[in-house]
């Protein structure tokens, strides 16, 4: 076979493949979407995650009484 044919095949063979992988890309897309949190829900997990309740009393009662002091 010329090298001009064995190119050809080539190509042809990357382009199936090219092709198949942009259709299930757009295939899956919208699911992608819709799995997506809402910006309310990354804010709330992110204020649950760095604001934690203090188990120590005393350490509590320091907290209360500084923000009355403010």
């Amino acid at each position: 076979m010329p090298p001009v044919v064995i190119f050809l095949i080539v190509v042809a063979v990357a382009a199936v493949i090219a092709l198949a992988a942009f259709f299930i890309y757009r295939a899956l897309r919208p699911r992608l979407k819709e799995e997506k949190p809402s910006e309310e829900e990354i804010l709330e997990d992110e204020m649950k995650r760095v604001l934690q309740d203090v188990a120590d009393e005393k350490t509590s009662k320091e907290i209360i009484n500084y923000k009355q002091d403010e």
